[in-house]
């Protein structure tokens, strides 16, 4: 009994856990490039009273056991990098990958991050930068005096300028892809790093074997499917429910136990 409240302990602790990365989904249904996160859980140690294969007879063998569970954990919390819809926007700084592949940003420090987001903006030295003022890497500087920015498929950026009939190339957006997205380290503000389980970075050219491509005048939406995650969410509620239920009929069992000696 007392085995039993520690393991329904161990279920009512992962279920708050699994609420949590939910609430996270759920509060950025609308965030620009945001990808969901999952919760994914393992049962614990086992106790084993008789093992599997024990002698029964001098002929004979336990054929099952006796294996009792200690409860779950919680083992890893990962990133889906799911493709989301693509919004329409009608700006000429908004740029969506469809398909695999970020882009590079430069923080203040000088370090590289990635991003899914491609709501950029011109800073006040016409340089493409996020909303929180990171340069887009490598920089791409737009002419003050350009009629209209063009950002093809490859991630080309050409200006249409007065007097020139003919586009001027501007820059290259650059993509970067990794050996396994999952093993990025979430910084916030929409920003991945590089770690040693991601792998180290492929750059390339969008639209090119193994990239996505990139679509002027779009935004990539959140990832996160509001039903679903209210369905896990009932889920996981229910689960809690029957987990601190599982302690209280412990507790009753073991209270029983106790007063048999009165």
């Amino acid at each position: 009994m007392i085995r039993a409240l520690y393991a329904a302990a161990t279920g009512m602790k992962a279920q708050e856990t699994n609420i949590d990365v939910i609430s996270k989904n759920l509060a950025n249904v609308n965030t620009t490039g945001f990808k969901k996160s999952r919760a994914d859980f393992q049962d614990l140690m086992y106790q084993y009273v008789t093992e599997p294969g024990a002698p029964t007879s001098q002929t004979t063998i336990n054929p099952t056991g006796i294996q009792v569970g200690l409860g779950v954990k919680t083992a890893a919390v990962q990133k889906m990098f799911t493709q989301g819809d693509l919004s329409s926007t009608g700006n000429q700084f908004d740029v969506a990958i469809e398909g695999d592949g970020f882009f590079q940003i430069t923080r203040p420090d000088g370090t590289l991050a990635y991003t899914r987001n491609g709501s950029f903006r011109l800073d006040q030295n016409g340089q493409m930068v996020t909303a929180d003022g990171f340069l887009l890497a490598p920089g791409i500087t737009i002419p003050p005096d350009s009629l209209g920015v063009t950002v093809g498929q490859d991630g080309t950026v050409s200006v249409k300028q007065p007097g020139n009939a003919v586009p001027a190339n501007v820059g290259q957006v650059i993509a970067v892809r990794f050996p396994n997205n999952g093993g990025l380290r979430a910084t916030g503000q929409g920003l991945y790093e590089e770690t040693q389980a991601s792998g180290a970075p492929v750059t390339g050219i969008f639209s090119q074997v193994g990239f996505g491509r990139l679509n002027q005048g779009f935004l990539e939406s959140s990832n996160v499917s509001v039903v679903e995650q209210v369905v896990n969410m009932i889920t996981a509620q229910r689960a809690y429910e029957a987990s601190s239920k599982g302690i209280t009929t412990a507790d009753e069992m073991l209270n029983s136990a106790i007063s048999l000696k009165r």
